[in-house]
Parts: structure tokens; sequence; C-alpha cells
């Protein structure tokens, strides 16, 4: 005889563990308070919140959705910004626009850059190192698939002639302003005045040293340009929202602007309270991938250019060497120029085509 079988097993077996029954139900969070994030950093954001800045983490309710910059949120907790406090993240507000792009153009997996944006700015240099015309082209892409208007800030004028390059864009309809080392740079202000302006680049184009002569105070690395390879280092590694000061600053303001040099958080915070508008600069770029708009998108962001696809046969491109399209059509009735359209398919081959450099 089995000298176990005269024990109950039942008693021994573990009870199961009882557990709080699941409810649908969420805290209401009536009294969150509004901020906009101004930068991340390995899982904590900063906030600004009523003129001063705000530590917060994202909260369990959200899940895997992503907060950018730019994004608008809802806080509870500690708000106050004192050192050590700590605000959670409990809403997202819907997002106005979305800048995208995807690591490569075999990369399905898209990526959120900024949020809310309204203007991308396309920062390249005439030389030192020489303009990449193609990554231009795809960072226009981009803003035109976005919804954002696009601008292209031509730097380093003093090293070579601005014409060029102007021209090539000029058939698109894409505003630009052109920079020298030391110049004047009151036309890119009023460009960036009012408006929510990414910064986007290759490495090495000056737009670090861009940023920190529109926001002093800012100190935002400088790299050089490797004379072998003609590249850039990445500087910016961070993404990082900036108020524009006001023109004409107050005696007083200045003086609190000019004693937080070197204080990037406080920078921040006494911009915004005098500020004309926010730029957002973004880490240095090698490419832009596009693997997430489809032509369709791009030719709707030219309305012109779109009435005239009405013909086209079924799964026209509308690239060159399609037969039949009503673009060629068009050009050869004198609806529209042959620049634009010659510019328009450019940037569909820069969609369509990989990267080389």
């Amino acid at each position: 005889m089995d000298r176990y079988e005269e024990y109950d097993h039942e008693r021994f077996d573990r009870p199961r563990r009882r557990t709080r029954p699941r409810t649908k139900d969420r805290p209401s969070h009536d009294d969150a308070v509004p901020g906009s994030v101004v930068t991340v950093d390995r899982g904590r954001y900063t906030c600004l919140v009523d003129g001063h800045l705000v530590t917060a983490m994202k909260s369990r309710p959200l899940g895997r959705k992503g907060v950018v910059v730019g994004d608008r949120v809802q806080l509870v907790g500690d708000v106050s910004g004192d050192d050590g406090s700590l605000a959670r993240i409990v809403s997202v507000d819907e997002r106005v626009t979305v800048l995208r792009r995807t690591a490569d153009d075999d990369d399905p997996v898209e990526r959120v850059i900024v949020a809310n944006a309204d203007q991308l700015v396309v920062v390249a240099a005439l030389a030192d190192p020489e303009p990449r015309r193609r990554l231009i082209d795809r960072a226009l892409v981009a803003a035109f698939v976005a919804g954002l208007d696009p601008l292209l800030c031509l730097t380093k004028s003093d090293l070579a002639d601005p014409e060029p390059l102007l021209a090539a864009y000029r058939p698109l309809g894409v505003p630009a302003v052109v920079t020298r080392q030391g110049g004047d740079l009151s036309e890119v202000r009023a460009r960036l005045a009012g408006r929510v302006s990414v910064l986007v680049g290759h490495s090495g184009v000056g737009k670090s040293t861009l940023v920190n002569a529109l926001v002093p105070g800012t100190d935002r690395a400088i790299g050089h340009v490797n004379a072998v390879t003609g590249r850039g280092r990445h500087t910016s590694t961070s993404v990082l929202m900036l108020a524009l000061p006001a023109p004409g600053p107050s005696p007083a303001e200045s003086a609190r602007l000019h004693a937080a040099v070197g204080n990037p958080a406080e920078s921040a915070r006494l911009h915004a309270a005098v500020g004309d508008g926010w730029i957002i600069d973004t880490p240095g770029i090698r490419s832009f991938g596009l693997a997430h708009v489809d032509s369709k998108d791009l030719i709707a962001a030219f309305p012109d250019l779109d009435a005239l696809t009405g013909d086209c046969p079924r799964g026209c491109s509308h690239g060159a060497g399609e037969p039949e399209c009503g673009l060629d059509e068009a050009v050869v009735r004198g609806h529209t120029g042959a620049e634009r359209v010659e510019s328009f398919r450019r940037l569909l081959e820069a969609r369509e085509r990989a990267e080389e450099d």
C-alpha cells in the first residue's frame, strides 16, 4: 500500500490566485493640464506647461502609443517643474500634421519625427559639403505629403553661387532664403515668425550654427566637415523644440536671456515667454526613406498637376516615359509648363529610387 494514499491531495493543491475583476472604467483626469512636448530622452518627456518646463513619463494606459516632440498632451501629477518632480502624460491630443520617414526605402516601419508642425525648412549648404539634390528632393516629398509648407534655406553663400540650386526648385514654387556666415538673418526670422518649423538637413550644412544664431543660449553642438569624405558629423543628437525670441525684447528680458546662456532649459523657458514662433531642430540625416509615400499621395500635393491627370490610363505613375500620361498632353497644349512637370517627376524619381550615397 502506498503510504501517501491516506493523504487527500486536494487539500494540498495550491489555491488559484484571486485577482481583481478587470474594468473598462478609467480615471477621467478632469484635473489634467495641457502641455507641449519639447524634447524626448530615454522615456522621459520634457513638456512646456504655462511657461515652465516639466519632466513627465508616459502613463500605462497609453501603451505603445508614441509621444513625439510637438505633441500636445494632457498631464497629471506633479507639474511644478521642481527638481525631482515627475508628471504623467495621460493623453495625446489629435495631431494636426505628422512628419514621417523610414530609415531606408526597403524599411516598412514608419517613424514619426515630429507632430503639429506647419513648415519644413530644408537646410542645405552651397559648398563644404556640396548640396545633395536627391536628399533635398526627398525631404520636399515628405513635406508635400505631410501637408507642410516647404522652405529651402541655403547656407554658406559666401562659398558658392546659390542661383543654380534656386533655379532647380523655382518651378515647384518652393520659397527660399539664402544665408552666409555671420550674415543678416532677418529674412529667415520673417519666414519663421508665427510658425512651427521643423529644420532638417545633412550633417555639416550649418543647421546647428543657424539654430544658435536664431535662439541665443541654445548651445547646439557644431561639427565640422571631413575634408576627405565631404560628410559632416552628427552633432545634434536629439530632436528639440525651441521658442523663437520676438524681435526686440525689452532690456530686462535681454538681460535674463543673456544670463541664461549655457542653461538650455532656462533659455527655453525664457524664450517661450517672449517667443514669436517655434523651431524644431532635428539631428543631421544621411538618408530620408520614403517607403511610406505613394505616388498618388505626391500628385495630390500638387492640385494644379493633379487636375491634369484625369484622363491618364489606369495605373499611370505620372513618371517620365509613361504612355499617354495626361501631364505630357497638358504640356503640349500649354496648360502647364514643362519645367514644372520635369521638377515634379524629379521628386517622383527621388521617391522611387533608393539612395546611392
